[in-house]
């Protein structure tokens, strides 16, 4: 890894941070293979996101998060990283990145990128020496352990994709560990000097002019150095993988993490200070634990700046009680946090099409855009939730995601929400590629291409760009606070912030219409999946917000 090493910090973490551009801001998730192929091999890359830049930047969003372009084997689609400093050849040049950074900041965007720190590649020159034998200096990069007596592996720790969290490599007569696959073995964040590296990796693309970190599967980064077995997990929840079984206590979730991302803090805010331009690190962490885990490793102000919640990826039905757990998790209390949310992403299937439940999907689409920019906290918006698109169909033959494989036809997800973005109706492939793709284009969603919305303005499209005007429009859907109130069954009703300053968001959830009418002092600024006036009745899937009046 071509970098130098970090030199202690200079500035303090209680520091004046520079402006928190970050806290309430909306960003745009980008899957750099699915996006737009520019070079015509069916993959999309780093030139075709710089291409489209401008439709991002025209949705009103803060920000673009990319998902791994790094060098990679790509057998988990970049999440296996084989060099944290260079970019997969597949998604293009180290120029094409600077291009798109520069390209970004023209258009007002700031920049997050994905880091993996739990693990990397087994084709990672790191995991090439480790793995040379028992004495090499990177001996202790990586997770290894001799086997029990029997040849059995070292502990019962099951892996997320299927089978044992543990692979025999003959070269060092051990087992390595790997939480996900096997051509992921699992990193020794407990030893300072991969640390040290990892930070370094960081330190290389702040240097590039990146504003900000998206953490990957934070809570795997360190296990318990005694390889204690995990409990059975007591509960009745679906189980489709061994993995669920299990109280996984022993291979994540170890209390040495915040000590780490208190090393990652200091380095964003020191170089936030040098630049005059903040820097946010937001951690993935999903799991058992992951509500104590996001606001563990979010609280004060010397770790991360947020968490990215799991709240509403996997859930099967959109419900008041579903989104009342989002204010009881982060109330706002002195040293909390500050929370991030998103409905649908890379890894879960598209939200409309989990909660529609036979509901108009373009209606549910509508709803949900404008209940994500009345949450609390920071929002993700992912491609094509903007155009409305539905979880595509693929086909088994046309799987390539490892764990729709190993699960079939139990966990379809990460496939099906990972198809090429539609750019026009009119063109081969949605205009995505001139090439067939590497997933296929879901034929539902040519006619939703981005050219065909542009030309409706009662579509999809346009009202997104109307939503996220919001938050510019309303200070208070950025940084106030946010307080559930009673509401008729089939109602979500919630006030963000407080005073003259107060809205009232206020949707029905239900397949029905149910009685309603706006409290006295209270006028509609913005509705959607409403005819006319509101009178005495919300029909389903509508969605208002109110402020005060006069």
């Amino acid at each position: 890894m071509n970098v130098q090493t970090l030199t202690s910090p200079t500035v303090a973490i209680d520091a004046p941070a520079p402006i928190e551009w970050w806290r309430g801001a909306v960003l745009y998730q980008v899957y750099p293979r699915s996006f737009a192929d520019s070079n015509d091999d069916g993959v999309g890359d780093l030139a075709g996101i710089t291409a489209h830049l401008d439709h991002i930047a025209s949705l009103g969003v803060d920000g673009v998060w990319l998902s791994p372009f790094f060098t990679s084997p790509m057998k988990d689609f970049g999440y296996d990283v084989a060099d944290y400093c260079g970019v997969d050849p597949i998604f293009g040049t180290m120029a094409d990145f600077d291009a798109l950074v520069a390209r970004a900041h023209q258009l007002g965007l700031k920049v997050i990128i994905d880091q993996v720190y739990a693990h990397t590649s087994d084709e990672h020159i790191w995991f090439e020496e480790s793995r040379s034998s028992l004495t090499n200096a990177k001996a202790d990069w990586y997770v290894w352990a001799d086997a029990k007596p029997d040849g059995s592996p070292p502990s019962n720790w099951q892996s997320v994709f299927g089978g044992p969290a543990w692979t025999w490599d003959a070269r060092r007569r051990q087992y390595y560990m790997h939480n996900f696959l096997k051509e992921q073995p699992q990193l020794n964040v407990r030893n300072p000097a991969v640390q040290d590296a990892l930070l370094d990796a960081m330190k290389f693309w702040l240097d590039r002019g990146v504003d900000g970190f998206r953490l990957d599967a934070l809570n795997f980064a360190m296990h318990d150095p005694k390889l204690t077995d995990n409990p059975p997990l007591v509960g009745n929840g679906k189980r489709t993988r061994p993995f669920d079984f299990q109280d996984k206590i022993h291979n994540q979730s170890q209390p040495e993490i915040p000590a780490f991302l208190t090393r990652l803090r200091r380095l964003a805010d020191r170089v936030g200070a040098e630049t005059g331009r903040a820097r946010f690190l937001v951690a993935e962490v999903g799991g058992d634990r992951a509500n104590e885990e996001m606001k563990l490793y979010t609280e004060g102000h010397d770790r991360l700046h947020s968490a990215y919640g799991f709240l509403y990826l996997y859930a099967d039905r959109l419900t008041t009680e579903l989104v009342d757990r989002g204010p009881a998790m982060w109330p706002g209390v002195e040293g909390e946090g500050w929370p991030s949310w998103t409905f649908s992403n890379h890894d879960a299937p598209r939200a409309i099409s989990r909660w529609a439940e036979g509901r108009d999907e373009k209606r549910m689409a509508a709803m949900c855009m404008l209940l994500l920019m009345c949450l609390r906290g920071n929002v993700f918006i992912w491609e094509g939730e903007e155009l409305g698109l539905p979880q595509a169909h693929v086909p088994y033959d046309r799987l390539v995601d490892p764990e729709a494989i190993a699960n079939w036809p139990e966990t379809l997800g990460r496939d099906g929400a990972r198809t090429p973005m539609p750019w026009r109706h009119d063109r081969l492939h949605a205009g995505f590629s001139t090439v067939e793709p590497w997933l296929p284009v879901d034929p539902r969603h040519v006619p939703m291409a981005v050219d065909a919305q542009e030309a409706d303005p009662a579509s999809m499209l346009h009202l997104t760009r109307r939503m996220v005007g919001l938050r510019r429009r309303f200070a208070t859907l950025k940084t106030g606070g946010m307080t559930m109130l009673p509401a008729p069954a089939g109602l979500l009703v919630f006030q963000r912030g407080e005073g003259d300053d107060a809205l009232l968001c206020v949707f029905n959830l239900s397949h029905e219409a149910v009685d309603w009418t706006a409290p006295d002092g209270w006028s509609v600024v913005e509705a959607v999946n409403v005819a006319g006036d509101v009178t005495d009745a919300l029909p389903s899937l509508a969605g208002l917000l109110l402020a005060k009046s006069g």
